[in-house]
């Protein structure tokens, strides 16, 4: 389903991602089950986002006959979560499309001013060759995932998507001004951004609620 204006924005309305993703907000959701919440959405929303990836027909061998059959170029592909809370996706992008390339993207919040700050970054030294998805759970004011796009364009990235689970109007908003030519996939878009930047009705803290830091609720610290 594509938002308002944007041709770039996708939302992956699928009534197992919507499922799993009301159990991601639940904030009884144990840490472990949070986790494999996680990693079972990006898997679902990274088959609808890698629908256009590219293939090479190579020659196998069937019980039956010798055939010509088409496989996916995985050296072609780059997984870049931002860290930390893209960690738990990139678990179930490399389960989708084991063997490919995956960089890191460190970024946090000021708590003063909810402007991002880099504090890492580590990049194939051929990314500009690659098709790069980028991936972080929450987009909120949009902040954190245009300076990692601006990152990945530093370094020399040309073909760029992002996939999140949630997003605000507000983030959508944003990005898709900064970037209109970037792909968006998002598994659910919420209501509005609160007086803190929260997400809402959102899902607490991912980074926190994924490694079991707090118990992810509206007293931790808020993700842009």
């Amino acid at each position: 389903m594509a938002y308002k204006n944007y041709q770039n924005v996708t939302i992956l309305d699928h009534p197992l991602i919507t499922h799993k993703i009301t159990k991601l907000r639940d904030k009884t959701t144990k840490t472990s089950e949070f986790k494999m919440l996680v990693k079972e959405i990006s898997v679902l929303e990274g088959y609808e986002a890698l629908r256009h990836v590219d293939t090479a027909m190579v020659e196998i061998e069937t019980p039956i006959e010798k055939t010509v059959q088409p496989v996916v170029k995985r050296k072609s592909l780059c997984f870049v979560p931002i860290l930390r809370a893209g960690l738990g996706m990139a678990d179930g992008m490399l389960e989708l499309v084991p063997g490919c390339t995956c960089g890191h993207i460190g970024l946090y919040r000021n708590e003063e001013t909810h402007q991002p700050v880099e504090y890492y970054c580590k990049l194939p030294a051929d990314i500009s060759e690659k098709d790069v998805y980028l991936i972080d759970p929450m987009l909120a004011t949009g902040g954190s995932a245009i300076d990692a796009v601006k990152m990945l364009k530093k370094h020399g990235a040309r073909r760029i998507t992002f996939i999140c689970i949630i997003a605000a109007p507000e983030g959508v908003e944003a990005f898709c001004k900064a970037y209109p030519e970037i792909p968006l996939y998002i598994g659910a878009l919420d209501r509005c951004l609160n007086e803190n930047a929260y997400i809402c009705p959102g899902l607490g803290d991912c980074g926190d609620r994924t490694f079991g830091t707090t118990n992810g609720t509206t007293e931790d610290r808020p993700i842009i």
